[in-house]
């Protein structure tokens, strides 16, 4: 398919009169949503990690370089989404060899993790979520050092050393504290206060750090500075690491706390055994381009493809935008009762992958959409087995969408060779396990939470997703490259939990097949359906469509965060023509993010 047929050309036609945004009040100064030009560009969160990774693009570093500099950046100025604590999902576009790559990053379990780890044996139920979040025994061996090593090895063209040292630099000079940084450390202050090293370094006074005052880690930047002379061996079987365990295991609770911060089972050895992994994207055909994502154990690549896959399916006009989000949210609902049965750690668990992907998978499930009456939710998976029926009932029983923590971080970067980057850092909660390692700066993170923590009841369908050794929990998050004829077209992702999928296939579907111009299509209203009764939405969202909806079946409600009423916090990028780059970050939501390029165009 040409181009102008793949991507409808921006004012040819309109969903809505959504408009590219402008930047919000009260954001960063200096902060811009849109950035045009040439020699690269970049959109994450924060206005310190661009620029981080425009110095790195104009020293004459490639996109991967930029982006593992931004992403240490984060690491200081968004300590509560991004840390090396953490992990995180990568996409890459090579431009040299015109193919796609992944990295995985994801937190592993300790191998003394079983199924029932998080089950209280006095009651046989799951412990509180809110005690395993809190705790030891939720935190996974982290990932970010060694996807970081790995990226680096096979994709960029400087040391991390090297590109640590402008996170170094913020870390010392410290940056301003925003209403966002100010509100992330609010919301956690009562936990954190139970601590000691994060009360230490993220209340200082006894209080968040006040909007306006600079913030300073320098227990993050010695952090770094070892790291660049050591190495990622420092982390993985270095004393780093045993530093690490050791707060997993003993964590460095306020004697006079009364909060039950339970100890983790990690040990040294977990550290050492920890590898990134390099499986291959996975890809799905929409309208003529080529989607890339990322395959399992994130669940991001498999729910976007199959969801497209079933979108492709119906003829979506721009002019009829209702009906257009009424299949959106349908195709969703289906492929995320599918996600729940079978997406999990592939090395632990058979994912059919293929099958979910497939186009006959796809017919089958499109046959239950109805044109003007949405399915009661939630819906009963699939069989994705390749034996295909041109319309099967469902199969069986309906499950409840787990809890997904909703905050990670998402940034994109491309250089003037025409590399592209999209990658997912995070912590999982904001704020983590609330847990920093003492005199290290950085806090650790809650992943092992995303893992299902009560058992299925006996005769229950198998769960793909409960805890176990050296095991990956199931993650949402969806770094995405878009292709046309080969060639890198648009880059997008966000953080927001089990949103995360919903929020850039809705994206997609704005600028594919709405019409609407990439700023645009971010900054336009959202909704997310995950398989629940209701469809959670932002309240312009409601505002503008939930009539016509609402009297096709759909019940919105007002999406409760958090932050309540905001689904995401998208950076895009999109090829215009060969050299020219547009970045885009939100310009609102959770204070705007921070567009730059190398060049900007006139």
């Amino acid at each position: 398919m040409v181009l102008s047929a793949a991507l409808i050309a921006p004012g040819q036609a309109s969903a809505a009169p959504v408009t590219s945004p402008q930047p919000a009040g009260g954001a960063q100064p200096g902060k811009h949503a849109v950035a045009t030009g040439y020699g690269g560009a970049v959109a994450t969160v924060d206005l310190d990690a661009s620029r981080t990774a425009i110095e790195v693009l104009r020293k004459g570093g490639n996109a991967m370089d930029a982006a593992v500099a931004a992403g240490a950046t984060l690491g200081v100025t968004e300590p509560f989404v991004a840390a090396i604590g953490g992990g995180g999902y990568m996409t890459y576009y090579d431009a040299r060899r015109r193919k796609v790559y992944t990295v995985d990053g994801r937190e592993t379990a300790p191998r003394a993790m079983r199924e029932d780890s998080f089950v209280d044996p006095a009651t046989g139920k799951a412990i509180p979520f809110e005690e395993a979040v809190t705790s030891g025994l939720g935190v996974g061996v982290p990932g970010t050092l060694a996807q970081w090593d790995t990226a680096l090895r096979r994709f960029g063209t400087r040391d991390l050393g090297t590109l640590l040292q402008p996170a170094i630099r913020v870390a010392e000079r410290g940056f301003v504290v925003d209403q966002e940084f100010y509100d992330q450390t609010a919301v956690n202050q009562a936990r954190f206060n139970d601590i000691v090293p994060t009360r230490e370094l993220f209340l200082p006074g006894g209080a968040p750090p006040a909007v306006g005052s600079v913030f300073r880690n320098p227990d993050l930047a010695r952090t770094y500075r070892e790291l660049a002379r050591k190495g990622p061996g420092w982390m993985y079987g270095g004393g780093l690491g045993r530093e690490v365990a050791r707060t997993v295991r003993t964590p460095p609770v306020d004697p006079k706390a009364t909060r039950n911060v339970r100890p983790g089972l990690m040990e040294d050895g977990d550290l050492g055994a920890y590898r990134s992994r390099t499986p291959e994207p996975t890809r799905v055909s929409y309208r003529g381009l080529d989607v890339y994502g990322m395959p399992p154990s994130s669940s991001g690549g498999s729910t976007i493809g199959e969801a497209l896959n079933i979108l492709g399916e119906f003829p979506l006009d721009a002019k009829d935008p209702v009906a257009a989000l009424h299949h959106y949210l349908e195709a969703s609902k289906l492929a995320y009762a599918d996600r729940g049965r079978y997406v999990g750690d592939p090395d632990k668990v058979d994912v059919p992958l293929r099958e979910l992907l497939s186009k006959g998978f796809a017919r089958e499930r499109a046959c239950l959409i109805k044109p003007d009456e949405a399915a009661q939710a939630p819906v009963p998976p699939g069989s994705p087995d390749g034996d295909y029926a041109p319309c099967a009932p469902q199969a069986g029983r309906a499950g409840a969408l787990p809890y997904e923590g909703p905050q990670t971080t998402h940034l994109v970067v491309a250089d003037k060779w025409g590399n592209v980057v999209a990658y997912n850092v995070t912590i999982e909660q904001f704020g983590g396990s609330g847990i920093t390692v003492p005199g290290r700066g950085f806090i650790l993170n809650n992943e092992l939470t995303d893992f299902t923590l009560q058992p299925p009841a006996p005769g229950a369908a198998p769960d793909p997703n409960l805890p176990g050794p050296g095991k990956r929990p199931r993650s949402s998050m969806a770094p995405t490259l878009v292709l046309e004829d080969g060639r890198p077209r648009l880059a997008v992702g966000t953080p927001g939990g089990s949103t995360i999928i919903t929020t850039v296939l809705q994206i997609l579907l704005n600028r594919i097949d709405l019409g609407m111009d990439l700023p645009a299509a971010l900054a336009a209203p959202r909704a997310t359906q995950r398989n629940t009764p209701q469809v959670f939405a932002e309240q312009e969202f409601i505002d503008r469509y939930g009539t016509a909806l609402a009297a096709r079946g759909h019940r919105l409600e007002l999406f409760p965060g958090p932050p309540r009423g905001t689904i995401g916090a998208a950076t895009a990028l999109e090829f215009l023509r060969p050299g020219l780059v547009q970045a885009v970050a939100e310009p609102r939501r959770r204070g705007g993010g921070s567009a730059l390029v190398v060049r900007p165009s006139r």
